[in-house]
């Protein structure tokens, strides 16, 4: 019998040792959980799956075994960060490439998230698939312009793109921005805005062109995300361009890894070069650990969903932004006196 045909019901299973006709039939009986927007959540989802991965079931509290009774070992740290299961420049490239890949295909529906931060990125484990949860504030983009509602202001500050914060229409550009956030953190290892309160004051900073530093050390890679940050909507890269670069960039950094091609890449030249430049020399990397470990979060540095702002001014970049825009397209991979790096 063909391996892919279930042994009990003889019809095609859907996916390696699961049969959806078989399954489905057997959890019939845990529909009925008490509420019925559940069930025909728990129904639908049930009947409309194809792979295991995609099979939701109601679990009672009498049958979770594996939660009640249970117990939970806790190891105390000191008050330092962890810096084992650090990611490296391989996971870095890889999770840079995989997110506008992601962003692209829910752009393509003509769909905006409208609260893209780390916490609504998930990952199976540390080398596995990456996905985008929580869409309960994302939108189909329509045009209506009689539209007078207040806008409500919702997300994560130091995430959201300066002209939502000034009650500005909220398109893909506004991901877009998010996204150049989370690439700066994923990058750097550094949340944005760690040292300062997350309120009016920063908002209004953030609309005036307040952005992250960059540390002298990374590749000019962070361009492409830089210019994500842009206060002027329409010089803000599409989520294509975004992938098709990053995927490049991901793409020759693993040859150069597995196979010792691509050399003369750029990226593995960028990547490489700071290891050697004097600027490194001056300040050994042992310092640049300690200030990864020294930092200090402030008490009123808040990483989840709440913001109550108004009056804020019209967006702009800083001063010199678009011209460190355009000495980091021509650099040569010089460390930078710009105001953009520390």
């Amino acid at each position: 019998m063909s391996s892919n045909i279930c042994p009990e019901c003889n019809q095609n299973s859907c996916e390696y040792r699961w049969c959806k006709s078989k399954h489905v039939h057997l959890l019939k009986s845990f529909w009925k959980c008490g509420n019925d927007k559940i069930d025909k959540l728990i129904q639908e989802a049930q009947l409309n799956a194809n792979y295991n991965w995609e099979l939701i079931e109601w679990i009672s509290y009498d049958r979770n075994t594996f939660i009640y009774n249970g117990f939970t070992i806790c190891k105390r740290w000191k008050s330092s960060r962890i810096f084992e299961n650090y990611i490296d420049w391989k996971q870095k490239l890889r999770y840079l490439a995989e997110l506008p890949s992601r962003l692209m295909r829910i752009h393509e529906l003509d769909i905006v998230h409208r609260d893209f931060h780390p916490g609504n990125i998930l990952l199976s484990n540390f080398n596995d698939f990456m996905m985008i949860s929580d869409f309960g504030l994302s939108k189909l983009i329509r045009a209506n312009p009689n539209n007078l509602e207040k806008k409500n202001i919702f997300g994560v500050l130091p995430y959201i793109a300066p002209e939502v914060l000034n009650e500005g229409e909220y398109t893909k550009a506004a991901d877009v921005h998010s996204f150049g956030i989370i690439a700066y953190e994923i990058i750097t290892g550094f949340p944005p805005y760690p040292d300062i309160p997350h309120d009016k004051d920063l908002a209004m900073k953030i609309c005036n062109g307040l952005r992250p530093k960059i540390p002298f050390h990374i590749p000019k890679l962070i361009t492409r995300t830089i210019m994500c940050w842009d206060a002027r909507i329409t010089h803000r890269p599409t989520f294509k361009e975004l992938k098709n670069e990053l995927c490049k960039y991901y793409k020759d950094y693993c040859h150069y890894l597995e196979e010792g091609k691509n050399n003369d890449s750029e990226i593995v030249i960028q990547i490489k070069k700071p290891k050697d430049s004097q600027q490194i020399k001056n300040q050994p990397m042992q310092q640049l650990q300690l200030l990864l470990r020294n930092y200090q979060t402030h008490l009123q540095a808040i990483y989840t969903s709440r913001l109550n702002f108004s009056k804020l001014p019209k967006p702009k970049n800083e001063e010199n932004f678009e011209k460190e825009l355009e000495e980091l397209a021509i650099s040569d991979l010089c460390p930078s006196n710009s105001d953009l790096f520390i």
